[in-house]
Formats: C-alpha cells, structure tokens, sequence
C-alpha cells in the first residue's frame, strides 16, 4: 500500500485506513481478527478507533488482537475522545473529561502512547482554549504524539489551527477526520480549503455513502443490511434519494466499464481528491474490507474522475462560489 504524510507532519501513513466502528457490535472477535489480518497483509498501518465505539470495547478488541499480532511499532493507532453519552450534552470536551477519556483509552489499547489522539467533536459548552491545552498536556506528556479534529465545521476548525499554530510551542493539529464520499462533498466548501491552508489533512469517515455506494441497494433492500433494520434505517436512507440514485447507477456504469466494482470505484474517487490522506474503512466483514481493499490497486481515467465529479457536484454558492472567490 501507499504511504502519504499525516498532514503537515513527519509521520507517513498507508493511503486507506482501517475503522473499528462496528467491533464487538456487529463485528466479532473472530471476524476483527480477520479483518486486521487482511489490513495489515496489504499493508495498511492505520488504525482508527473512538473510546465511545461500543463503549470502549472497540479499543479494547484492537489492543487485544494489535499485542496479539505483535505489531504495535508497524501501526499507527489513531483514536478520539470527548463525546458522552447523555441526554442533556453529546459532548464534553474539558479537561477533566479529555485526560480522564485518554489515560481510559490506553489502558484499553494497551499501549503508553496513540499515535494520533482526535477531539471527536466540537464542544460549545468548553472554551476552546482549555481543550486545546487539554490536547497540549497529552502530546507534551508523551500519551499522545500527534492531534487532530473530527467534525468540526470550518470556522471551528480554523479557529482552533489557527490558534495552535499561533503560539509557539503549541501542539499542532494535523488531521481532520470529517464525512466524505460521493453522497457527501459538503466539505468541500470550507473544511478541505481550510484544512490545506492549515496543513491538515482529510481522514474520510464512511467513505462509501453509509454502505450507499456498494451498489447494494440499488435494486432492493437487503434484509441483512443497515438500511433495513429499524434502528439504523435512517442512517442510511438519508442517501436513498433521487440524488442518490444519479450518482449510483453513475458509479455502477463506470464501474462495468473498468471491469471493477463500485466500492473500488467510490473508494479510488475520494482517496485522490486533494488533501484526502486516508478514507477509514468501516467494513461490517471481512469480505466487505477484502472488497474495499481491492481499491488501492485501481486508477480511474480522467473522463471518470470528471464523469463522477460532475455528477456528485455539491451546490457551491456565495460565498463559497460567490463573485468574490472567482478567479
């Protein structure tokens, strides 16, 4: 596999990334297991996990099977703190709750250090200033090496590089792991600009449309899919429009043409689109991440690239597009 910089940084990652959404939650043991086998014999090195993923088990299956494999200095492990599980606040990005949340994430992956330690969201409820000291403290102490972001907008998002990069001696941050495929390029309008001027770069979360772009919904509603169990239908059907349907029968009709499949499609899209580093794939099975793996060996020719960006284009108006960013 293809190794990229981690952003502005001097760490090097393989250019698709291996998410462990679904462990111990649809994702067994023994299936985790052949997942990280496959990864890593295709030379993936990234590892992307949360301490919220089903309530830190997630981490704690990863560590087990990365001390299992003997491979902690081969991979680099990125995980996220910060959100909660409550009713009243989805986040909480302080500084108790940030360093408690990371000395908890070690102990699971059973490690000293992450490689990459991101703040899951943004928390309105914090000033940004003691999370981002928070961040400070953990890189300073050696628990984490480097910082990013998930899910902030464009303005939170530059406002916190802005301010890391504004003192010296500050932590920068080099990531930001934010939703990104074909069925979804909002980004593209403030966070993949902001990020490249900050130098950040773009880790793409459910590269393949919430499982949209596999095609496997094009014609029915697998009955063992997301989409049809009750508690994850709307997740998916968000994609399930008439939008939806233009840029999948686009993909499907490239895909035939290439001799591939629409996941390799999808996945060789976005992990060219500029300041993408590495799409996280948060494959269900083994043969699903077999089939996404399959994507590094894909190069899409031109008239594809402009066939699919053309028919994904996100609505670009002022001022994003407006007269005044013309050039």
């Amino acid at each position: 596999m293809q190794l990229r910089p981690l952003g502005r940084s001097g760490l090097w990652v393989g250019r698709l990334g291996l998410g462990t959404g679904t462990w111990t939650r649809g994702t067994d043991e023994y299936e985790a297991r052949d997942q990280l086998a496959a990864f890593l014999d295709a030379g993936g090195t990234l590892l992307d996990t949360a301490d919220v993923y089903a309530d830190g088990d997630a981490e704690a299956l990863l560590g087990e099977l990365v001390e299992e494999f003997e491979v902690r200095d081969q991979v680099v492990i990125a995980t996220k703190a910060g959100a909660v599980d409550g009713p009243d606040r989805r986040m909480n990005a302080s500084r108790q709750h940030l360093l408690r949340a990371l000395e908890a994430s070690l102990r699971r992956l059973r490690t000293e250090t992450v490689d990459l330690w991101q703040l899951h969201a943004w928390d309105p409820w914090t000033p940004m200033d003691e999370t981002l000291a928070a961040v400070d403290d953990a890189v300073t102490s050696g628990k984490a090496r480097y910082a990013g972001i998930s899910n902030y907008s464009g303005w939170q998002m530059s406002r916190a590089a802005t301010w890391q990069q504004a003192v010296p001696g500050r932590t920068p941050l080099v990531t930001a792991q934010m939703e990104y495929s074909l069925l979804e390029r909002g980004i593209e309008r403030e966070i993949v600009p902001a990020a490249q001027s900050a130098g950040m770069g773009i880790l793409p979360w459910s590269p393949l449309g919430r499982g949209v772009l596999t095609g496997k919904y094009r014609h029915s509603m697998p009955i063992d899919s997301r989409g049809a169990n009750a508690e994850t239908a709307g997740w998916v059907q968000v994609y399930l429009d008439e939008r939806g349907r233009r840029i999948v029968d686009a993909l499907a009709t490239a895909a035939e043409g290439l001799g591939a499949s629409p996941t390799e499609v999808a996945l060789a899209w976005l992990r060219d689109r500029p300041g993408v580093v590495a799409p996280i794939l948060g494959a269900r099975t083994n043969n699903q991440l077999i089939a996404a793996l399959a994507s590094e060996e894909l190069v899409l020719p031109d008239e594809i690239l402009i066939a699919l960006d053309d028919v994904s284009a996100p609505p670009m108006g002022y001022p994003e597009a407006g007269w005044a960013q013309r050039r």
